[in-house]
């Protein structure tokens, strides 16, 4: 490279991050900052701000939102986020309904859609994506910025390939290049419960914590880790992947190979085989008549149950807590974190599944650091991993927020 060529990479990448600094500035005013408070804020020449200020109204992505009350002579203009003018598209296939969105600059869901798909696996699985995404993006009311895939299973995100997705028959799948090739627009795929993590430390309970793990129960078992307000992913992509951490020895067949896997014993689809099972084994239990009459999920009958102390319904909600406790007491020992969020259909059993996993942390771990742990469900609900999603494309093409 040439001292000129050198210069003229350099001049670009100082503007690009001037830029972004600017972005970043604005982005963290919502109800609008002036061009006087930016150079302050940042440090660059109220001339630099002018000039990057210009640049993002142009580009649609900053608008005028009115002046300030004034201080003596012309009050400033007031410039904030356009926030609808880009929209996000995020989309999750992890799990038997697959579910899309169209976010705003703000992670406010703008549109959202379900698309059931049962257990699909390997191309129909992929084609039920394209057609959730087709139809998204069909309904845009504003260009997309970016696309955001929560999909299960290890994940390249660098190269956006899943390199096993048990549940859904993926392996070496280029599922970032299969989008791009046919969208045209920037794609960021990470793991589902990375994903729910990172929505955590942007718009949940998680903005006060600088570590936290987010443990997903759902059909598969997975966590996101954040270690200093970045998610972790380990050398192999693989940190989080307690779902295939054996708990029980010489315990049932997993689909992974293993036997006794955390998923085996706790997923949902797990809990709903042992209410089943409850049932055909004392058929006049509560916990039977409860999912008799209740025309919901077994889950939250069970749930019900446990509220109404059924013996069986307690028996199981305990076992279940066991078994996480397991892995969450590894994971403590481990990273030492305090802020350790469930997500999932499993928070319909309420605080007696979390005390049950509580318990056996502190059956596993130094008391004070068992003590000094907060574990609880998250306030996200079933949006966090779309709203995970478009933080991911936020903080990728924008470096937002």
């Amino acid at each position: 490279m040439s001292m000129s060529q050198h210069r003229k990479a350099t001049r670009q990448h100082t503007k690009e991050h001037n830029m972004r600094l600017v972005l970043k500035t604005i982005f963290a005013h919502e109800k609008g900052v002036s061009r006087a408070d930016i150079a302050r804020l940042t440090g660059l020449t109220r001339a630099t701000v002018s000039e990057i200020v210009g640049e993002l109204v142009e580009q649609g992505l900053v608008e005028e939102k009115g002046v300030a009350p004034s201080m003596g002579g012309k009050p400033p203009i007031l410039v904030g986020i356009a926030q609808n003018n880009r929209l996000i598209l995020s989309v999750d296939v992890s799990n038997d309904e697959y579910r899309g969105a169209l976010v705003n600059l703000r992670g406010e869901i703008v549109l959202e859609t379900v698309l059931p798909v049962g257990h699909l696996q390997g191309d129909k699985a992929l084609e039920a994506a394209f057609a959730l995404t087709d139809d998204l993006i069909a309904k845009a009311s504003a260009p997309v910025l970016g696309l955001g895939i929560s999909t299960p299973g290890l994940i390249d995100p660098q190269e956006g390939v899943v390199y096993q997705a048990v549940n859904r028959g993926w392996v070496d799948l280029p599922l970032k290049r299969l989008f791009v090739e046919r969208y045209g627009t920037p794609v960021f795929v990470a793991n589902d419960s990375h994903m729910i993590a990172l929505a955590e430390l942007s718009f949940g309970d998680g903005q006060t914590c600088s570590n936290l793990v987010a443990i997903k129960v759902s059909e598969g078992i997975g966590t996101g880790i954040v270690l200093n307000r970045q998610l972790f992913f380990g050398d192999g992509f693989g940190a989080g992947e307690i779902g295939h951490l054996v708990v029980v020895e010489n315990g049932a067949p997993c689909t992974c190979g293993n036997r006794g896997c955390l998923e085996v014993v706790a997923s949902t689809r797990a809990i709903e085989q042992q209410i089943q099972e409850a049932i055909r084994q004392v058929p006049d239990s509560l916990l039977a008549a409860l999912v008799a009459s209740s025309g919901s999920s077994s889950l939250s009958a069970l749930g019900e149950a446990v509220r109404q102390s059924d013996p069986i319904a307690l028996e199981m909600v305990s076992a279940l807590g066991r078994h996480l406790g397991v892995a969450v007491a590894a994971l403590i020992s481990v990273l030492n974190i305090h802020c350790i969020f469930f997500y999932g259909p499993i928070r319909q059993l309420g605080t007696s599944l979390l005390e049950a996993v509580q318990a056996e942390v502190r059956r596993r771990v130094l008391r004070r650091m068992a003590n000094a742990t907060r574990i609880v469900f998250s306030a996200l609900g079933e949006d966090a991993s779309l709203l995970g999603a478009s933080a991911l494309v936020l903080s990728q093409v924008l470096g937002l927020p």
